[in-house]
């Protein structure tokens, strides 16, 4: 979006035609009100950049079908020459002329016409340069088909437009909608507009509106409407001094038959303009992000960058996008409703006064009825940026550069505000001020991105953490979605299903898009079928996106690998079991209390978990917090979903441990259903306390997986490895933790890695295993038989050498304790003596390594610890047989 500069935000409402509750659609649902169908259309709005339109910027659903719309706004506009009287100058109407044609023509090339043309629709700037308004209200409302009153003013009407009548689609007796108005309809009105600038009156203004109609349809008798509309309002001598060119450009508007008329695009090329058209540059697109263009070639910095904000005096809020003002004016306590209702535009009434008319059996009739303040009331209200200034009066100007590289500066602003929870970081103005610019080096949306990711820009950034580029549009566009496939009808089936709840989601235009997202995925994946759950997936990069399906679609194609490698193969039963069982496996590391309580009662992750994973949780919550899992989620590696399961799991411990297998099945059968009754506000049965905590869920999966060894979490059908790591040093939560967020899978392959297991027998494991690589990195050794430096944020590790006392006095790993196997457990394994008890037990809350000389002896061990509820108990993937070649075993020297 354009700066705001000299511009205003400016806020208009309108209802939408409320529909019967009682009458559903062909698929059985309810029928779609509306606003929620105004409010899909209207999000393309937003993307109409021009410098004739005034920008869309938001569109918010209030009670009763009430819709509020904010836009650019400016306060002077045509109508001022009306009020004063006077006429304008020859110049004046063309330019006025050209600059509208120019929006117009934009209009058209996106399929779109005003229809609304007036003149306090045609706004000035503080130059004097056109910039129409309120030219999506004919498009958003289905061409008037969803309100109760008619798109446009009698007076500016084209004559076609007039002869079609009313149309509204709640009408019972209406059985087909007119054809759509062209074009040319708009020339008829920009024609009226023009007239009245030069004979400096409102044309039939005195006179009703059935009579205005009807002299505006007879017009097709006469010969020369300019002169009969002239002698019509007694200006015929101003009309003819008026130079030959302007009077042409009258006639070409103001031509009777559609068919005879010109479009804006061909009254642009037309002669009358050819003295003024030298004196434009033609409007050129701004370039796409994901474009292989320089967009910033042409900006250039002063020498001295503190320059920038030496002015005291300077409006650094204008020179920021108009989406991000309303964002923080929003933030800063602005109310849409609250303006509007202070301007008296909305009048709230007792409910009594409101009642509904009824109808007796007699057709008597009771009640009041349409209430007028549900037809449109064309007043725009500006809304005022003085609480958002005064907001703001302290914030350095600084501030509002933040693509100025000053790490010292940032990081003291930032130090106080990151430790605020992030629901009120999110909140605070000065602090997303601070944020909401999209940073232009990869390293910098990383580092920016584990702080916090701010809303306005959370779309974006998602894609650069997804390593998204190039031309992403002609990729897209190139997929056939069009074709019928046999995944049409299931697709079609779960769209009204997925995150309904959600006004945008829900429209028809969401509809549409999830429709085309996904079909795309489909196409361009023929290795790959759709699975029910593919939807919700999607759902969080549609919303994000929703005005760029393109980058949908190629950030989903991009998570999927990623996290969800080979999950919707025609056959995924062998990728999702290795899943869940590592995901078992996890639960037991962690918190073998609660896995030996689930084992026991047979609540295997199998159950539950499925939906969690195949669909990354997007089932699970609402929108508003996968937002936030999301966040985190993209700056780790493939196994961090792991420790968000685990940390949900952590929050219902107390229940689970407190419940059999039957309560457990029916708590987690509420958890997919809680998010819709959240976000309309009711509850059924235990809703409220199953409600999760995300970001406690969030901070704690940090936890869980810095202290996670990468190779525990190894499964063979993971992703292969990549050329390259992604993200900062390949890590998302900080350079000394580098070791733990790059994916396993990455590392090159040697001799001491760890090998893939069949599943029967990684099944049959309680405990993860880890590689002899991991071993050595986690204590610290280094290959060369020298002490590798400690780095921060690593776990505390202990290596337990289950071998015979004889066997680890041969050669051991320096620092590892020794337990012989054979002093807890017979030759059967069977448990003779505890071993957690005496020199182990010191070691508790450590990362415990066991290392054996036979794998099965590995086993037993550590499923011991594991049912005497000793936390994060693995074992080392080969045994002692992968640490002979490192050089690493000692042999302690002879007692002298």
């Amino acid at each position: 979006m354009r700066p705001l500069r000299d511009a205003q935000l400016g806020a208009f409402t309108f209802f939408a035609s409320a529909l019967p509750h009682d009458v559903c659609g062909s698929n059985g649902l309810p029928l779609t009100p509306n606003s929620i169908k105004i409010l899909g259309r209207f999000q393309i709005l937003k993307t109409f950049t021009h410098p004739r339109l005034c920008q869309y910027v938001d569109i918010s659903r209030g009670k009763h079908e009430r819709l509020v719309v904010v836009a650019e706004h400016y306060e002077s506009s045509l109508s001022d020459f009306q009020r004063q009287g006077k006429t304008a100058s020859p110049d004046k109407v063309l330019q006025v002329a050209y600059e509208a044609l120019e929006g117009l023509e934009f209009m058209n090339k996106h399929g779109m016409v005003h229809r609304a043309l007036a003149p306090n629709n045609v706004l000035m700037d503080r130059q004097g340069n056109v910039k129409l308004a309120k030219f999506g209200l004919y498009y958003m409302t289905d061409r008037g088909g969803d309100v109760d009153f008619p798109i446009g003013f009698p007076s500016y009407l084209a004559p076609e437009v007039i002869a079609q009548g009313s149309f509204h689609a709640s009408d019972p007796s209406n059985k087909e909608a007119p054809p759509p108005s062209g074009p040319k309809s708009d020339v008829w009105s920009l024609g009226v507009l023009l007239f009245e600038m030069c004979a400096g009156r409102r044309l039939l203004h005195n006179i009703e509106i059935s009579e205005r109609l009807k002299f505006i349809l007879t017009l097709g008798c006469m010969d020369d409407i300019v002169t009969v509309l002239a002698e019509e309002h007694g200006c015929l001598d101003t009309i003819k001094d008026l130079p030959e060119n302007v009077l042409e450009l009258l006639r070409k508007c103001l031509t009777f038959l559609p068919s005879k008329r010109p479009t804006p695009a061909e009254l642009l090329g037309d002669g009358v303009f050819n003295e003024i058209s030298c004196s434009y540059t033609p409007f050129q697109k701004p370039l796409s992000l994901f474009s292989s263009a320089l967009r910033c070639a042409h900006l250039e910095l002063p020498e001295d960058i503190s320059d920038l904000c030496k002015e005291e005096e300077e409006d650094y809020l204008s020179e920021r996008a108009i989406d991000e003002v309303y964002h923080l004016w929003c933030l800063a306590g602005g109310d849409l409703e609250k303006e509007l209702t202070n301007q008296g535009i909305i009048q709230s009434k007792p409910p009594l006064c409101t009642l509904p008319k009824f109808l007796l059996e007699d057709g008597e009739s009771f009640g009041q009825g349409r209430d007028r303040s549900f037809l449109l009331d064309d007043t725009t209200v500006t809304l005022s940026l003085c609480q958002l200034r005064n907001r703001l009066k302290d914030v350095g100007g600084e501030a509002y550069y933040p693509l100025l590289e000053d790490e010292q500066s940032n990081s003291q602003d930032l130090s106080t505000s990151v430790t605020l929870p992030l629901i009120i970081r999110e909140r605070d103005t000065e602090y997303q001020l601070t944020r909401i610019a999209y940073p232009y080096k990869k390293d910098l949306v990383w580092k920016d991105a584990r702080v916090d990711i701010p809303p306005l820009v959370r779309g974006l950034a998602w894609s650069a953490l997804l390593g998204i580029e190039g031309d992403i549009q002609a990729k897209y566009d190139g997929i056939d979605k069009d074709t019928p496939i046999p995944t049409d009808r299931q697709i079609e089936v779960d769209i009204p299903r997925c995150h309904q709840y959600d006004e945008l989601l829900s429209s028809p235009q969401g509809h549409i898009k999830f429709r085309r997202v996904l079909k795309a995925w489909v196409v361009s994946h023929p290795d790959l079928v759709y699975w029910q759950g593919l939807d919700s997936l999607c759902a969080p990069f549609l919303y994000l996106n929703f005005n760029n399906e393109a980058l949908a679609y190629a950030c989903m194609s991009a998570f999927i690998p990623k996290y969800l490698y080979n999950f919707f193969l025609k056959d995924n039963s062998h990728v999702i079991q290795e899943y869940l069982t590592v995901f078992s496996q996890m639960i037991s590391f962690h918190d073998p209390e609660l896995s030996n309580h689930l084992n026991q009662i047979g609540f295997i992750p199998d159950l539950y978990a499925i939906p969690w994973f195949l669909t990354m949780f997007t089932h699970v919550f609402p929108l508003h917090k996968i937002f936030h899992l999301w966040d985190t989620l993209l700056l780790g590696n493939s196994s961090f979903p792991f420790c968000i399961g685990v940390a949900i799991l952590q929050q219902l411990r107390d229940r689970l441990l407190a419940n059999g297998f039957n309560e457990c099945i029916l708590l987690f059968s509420d958890l997919p259903v809680s998010y819709a009754l959240e976000e309309h506000g009711g509850r059924r049965g235990n809703q409220c306390e199953l409600e999760i905590d995300i970001e406690r869920c969030v901070h704690e999966s940090i936890k869980l997986f810095i202290w996670t060894p990468k190779s525990a979490t190894y499964r063979q059908h993971a992703q292969p490895p990549k050329t390259a790591a992604s993200g900062a040093d390949g890590n998302g939560f900080g350079r000394p933790l580098a070791y733990y967020f790059s994916d396993y899978q990455d590392t090159p392959r040697t001799d001491l890695s760890r090998e893939p297991l069949a599943l029967a027998d990684l099944k049959a494991e309680l405990s993860p295993r880890i590689s002899a690589e991991d071993l050595i990195d986690l204590c610290e050794l280094s290959l060369g038989g020298v002490g590798k430096k400690a780095r921060a944020g690593k776990p505390k590790i202990v290596a337990v050498d289950i071998r015979s006392a004889e066997d680890f006095s041969r050669g051991h790993l320096s620092g590892s304790v020794n337990i012989p196997y054979s002093s807890a457990f017979n030759a059967d394994g069977e448990l003779t003596q505890c071993p957690g008890t005496g020199v182990l037990h010191a070691f508790r809350g450590r990362v415990i390594v066991v290392i054996s000389h036979a794998m099965k002896s590995g086993v037993t061990f550590t499923s011991h610890l594991v049912k005497v509820n000793f936390p994060r108990v693995c074992m080392l993937d080969g045994g002692i047989g992968k640490m002979r070649s490192t050089g690493l075993l000692t042999v302690p020297s002879p007692q002298i």
